[in-house]
C-alpha cells in the first residue's frame, strides 16, 4: 500500500513529493503498527535509523552540489563549455561528447541530477534546441548511475535496502561473508550496465536526428555507427574492469574519464568520423516547444577567465582522493577514524547506523570545494553565492528524504513484531513471485524502474525495493545477488523518465511545462534499457545457471 499509494498520489494525482512522501510515512507507520503488530519503540527505532541514513545522503548530495555551484560561480563551468565547442561542430560528435562522456563522468563524481544540470545549459549554450539538451541529459541518466555521487545508489542504496544483519548471519554460516556477496552484486551491476549501455550514444544520436533533424530521420544518424560503437566501449570497458576489481565508488568517474580523453583524441583526428556533416534546422525554423526562457550564457557572470587546466583540475582531483580513499588502507582508516555508531537504537536489536563524516563522498567533495575556492581565486561573495544555491536545492531534497528512508526502514525492520509474521518487503515478494512465477525475473529491472519513477532516484528506489527483489529470488530458489543486480540497473534505467529528475532538468534551462515531452521521447531509450537487462537476466537466471553463496 505505501508503494501503490505514492505512485497514485505522485503520478495520478500530480501531488508533490513534499506533501505525497509525509503522508505516506504517516500511513506506513499505522500499518507496521495495526496491522504489522510492530511496537511503537520499534517503528520509532526505525525511523531514528533512517534519518542517520538521511544525513549520509544530504551530506554526499550537499558536497555534490558545492562542487557544481563552486565551479559555476568560479567561471569554470565556462571554460568547460567552450572546450566542447572546439573539438567538432558535427551536433552527433557534441551529444556525444558532452551528454554521454562528460555527463557519465559527472555522474559519477556528482550525480543526484548534476550531469543534466552541467550537460543541459551546456549543449544550449552551444546551438541545441533547448527541448533536445533536456532529452538527452535526461537519458544519460541510465548506465552510469548505478555507480553515481561515488556509488551512492550501491554503497547507500542497496547496503541500506538490504537486511545486512540477518543476510550476513547466513552467509558467515555458509563460510562466505557480506563483503563477498556485495562485490558480486557490484560486477553484475557492471556487466549488465555495459552490454546495455553500449549502444546508448547510437541511441542518442538516431533520437536527435528523428526528433530534431530537417528531414525527421531515424536512419540519418547510421552514418555515424561506428564512431558511437567506439564511443561507448570507450566508457564501457574501463567502466567494466572498474566495477569488477575495484568497487562501486569508481566505475562512472573512471569510465568517463577514460572515455573522455580517448574519444576527444580520436574526434580530434577524425577517427571514425563520416564525411558528412550533421546540423539542426536553423533557429528560425525551430517550432515552439523546441525553446526555452533561459539565456545560459547569462546565467552566470564571470569576471574572469578560468584556464583549462584549472577548470577541470577539481574533478582530477577528487577522482584521485575518492581512489586513495578506497584504496589506501591508511588513508582509509584516517578518514574513517571519526565515525559516529549507533548501535541497537532505542535498544531495538539490530537496528543499527552510523556517519563517518570524512569518508563519506560529501566530505571529500567538500575538500575539493576548498581547494578550488583557493586554485580559483574565489571572492566572499562568490563563495557565499556557493552555499546559498546549495543549501537552497539541499533543503528541497532533505525534506523528501526525511520521510522517504525512515519509512523504508520501518518496513524493512517490520519483520520483528507481535504477530509473527514476515516483514512488509518479504510479504510483497511473495505475491509477486506467485503472480509472475517463474518469468520474474524479466520484469525485475521494470520493478525497479517503476520506484525510480516514483522515488526520482535510483538510491530511493534500491531503499525501497532491495530487500523486496532479494526475497522474492528467494522464494523462486534464484541468485539474490543478480535479482538485486537487476533492481539497480532498472532503478538507473528509471531515471531517464522520473518526474523529479525532468523538472529540475528542465528548470536549469527554462524549459517549462514541457515534461510530457521529454517523457514522451525518453521513455523509447527507457524500454530498450528496460527489455535487454530483463533478457540479459532471464537468461544469466535459466540458460547459465548463475548462482551465488546465498541461495538457501
Amino acid at each position: 500500500m505505501p508503494i501503490l499509494l505514492s505512485g497514485v498520489l505522485l503520478v495520478g494525482f500530480r501531488i508533490s513529493a513534499k506533501i505525497t512522501m509525509p503522508i505516506i510515512y504517516l500511513i506506513t507507520f499505522i500499518i507496521a503498527y495495526y496491522f504489522w503488530g510492530m511496537t511503537f519503540n520499534r517503528i520509532l527505532a526505525s525511523t531514528l535509523q533512517g534519518l542517520i541514513i538521511t544525513i549520509s545522503i544530504l551530506w554526499i548530495i550537499f558536497g555534490a552540489l558545492m562542487l557544481l555551484n563552486t565551479l559555476k560561480y568560479s567561471g569554470a563551468i565556462k571554460t568547460i563549455r567552450q572546450n566542447f565547442s572546439n573539438i567538432s561542430n558535427d551536433r552527433r560528435v557534441q551529444v556525444i561528447l558532452i551528454a554521454w562522456l562528460l555527463g557519465c563522468f559527472i555522474e559519477g563524481a556528482s550525480g543526484f541530477g548534476t550531469p543534466a544540470a552541467i550537460a543541459a545549459p551546456l549543449m544550449v549554450a552551444i546551438g541545441f534546441p533547448t527541448l533536445a539538451a533536456v532529452i538527452f541529459g535526461m537519458m544519460i541518466q541510465s548506465t552510469p548511475v548505478s555507480f553515481g555521487a561515488v556509488g551512492t545508489p550501491l554503497i547507500v542504496g542497496v547496503q541500506g535496502g538490504l537486511d545486512k544483519t540477518g543476510i550476513t548471519k547466513n552467509l558467515v554460516e555458509m563460510g562466505s561473508s557480506w563483503e563477498s556477496f556485495f562485490n558480486i552484486i557490484v560486477a553484475e551491476v557492471a556487466i549488465i550496465h555495459a552490454i546495455c549501455g553500449t549502444l546508448m550514444p547510437l541511441l542518442l544520436v538516431i533520437i536527435m536526428t528523428r526528433f530534431f533533424g530537417t528531414n525527421k530521420s531515424w536512419t540519418e544518424g547510421l552514418s555515424i555507427f561506428k564512431f558511437c560503437i567506439f564511443a561507448a566501449l570507450s566508457f564501457t570497458i574501463p567502466y567494466l574492469l572498474a566495477g569488477i576489481f575495484i568497487g562501486p565508488e569508481f566505475p562512472s568517474i573512471i569510465g568517463g574519464l577514460i572515455g573522455l580523453t580517448i574519444v576527444t583524441i580520436a574526434a580530434n583526428k577524425k577517427f571514425l568520423l563520416p564525411k558528412d556533416n550533421w546540423e539542426f534546422p536553423l533557429i528560425s525554423e525551430w517550432p515552439d516547444n523546441w525553446k526555452g526562457s533561459l539565456n545560459v550564457q547569462e546565467k552566470v557572470k564571470n569576471e574572469k577567465k578560468i584556464s583549462s587546466v584549472n577548470a577541470w583540475s577539481p574533478y582530477i582531483f577528487l577522482a584521485i582522493l575518492l581512489l586513495l580513499s578506497r584504496i589506501n588502507n591508511n588513508f582509509k582508516e584516517l578518514l574513517l577514524s571519526i565515525t559516529l555508531e549507533f548501535k541497537n537504537i532505542l535498544n531495538e536489536t539490530g537496528i543499527n547506523a552510523s556517519f563517518s563524516g570524512l569518508y563519506l563522498p560529501g566530505g571529500i567533495l567538500l575538500f575539493i570545494c576548498f581547494i578550488t575556492f583557493v586554485m580559483h581565486k574565489m571572492n566572499l561573495d562568490k563563495i557565499s553565492s556557493s552555499i546559498k544555491d546549495s543549501s537552497k536545492s539541499l533543503f528541497s531534497a532533505g525534506f523528501v528524504l526525511i520521510f522517504t528512508i525512515p519509512l523504508v526502514r520501518v518496513m524493512i525492520n517490520s519483520g520483528v513484531n507481535s504477530y509473527d509474521i514476515a516483514s512488509m518487503p518479504i510479504a510483497m515478494a511473495e505475491g509477486i513471485a506467485n503472480f509472475f512465477g517463474r518469468i520474474y525475473p524479466f520484469f525485475a529491472p521494470t520493478i525497479g524502474a517503476i520506484g525510480a519513477f516514483i522515488a526520482g532516484s535510483n538510491t530511493v528506489s534500491n531503499l525501497m525495493l532491495s530487500q523486496f527483489q532479494f526475497e522474492t529470488a528467494k522464494i523462486l530458489g534464484l541468485s539474490g545477488a543478480l535479482m538485486v543486480a537487476l533492481q539497480s540497473v532498472g532503478a538507473a534505467a528509471g531515471n531517464m523518465i522520473a518526474i523529479h529528475n525532468v523538472v529540475a532538468a528542465s528548470a536549469t534551462v527554462g524549459l517549462i511545462n514541457r515534461e510530457g515531452d521529454v517523457i514522451r521521447i525518453t521513455i523509447i531509450p527507457l524500454i530498450y534499457y528496460l527489455l535487454l537487462s530483463g533478457t540479459i537476466g532471464t537468461l544469466v537466471f535459466y540458460i547459465f545457471k548463475v548462482s551465488d553463496p546465498l541461495i538457501f
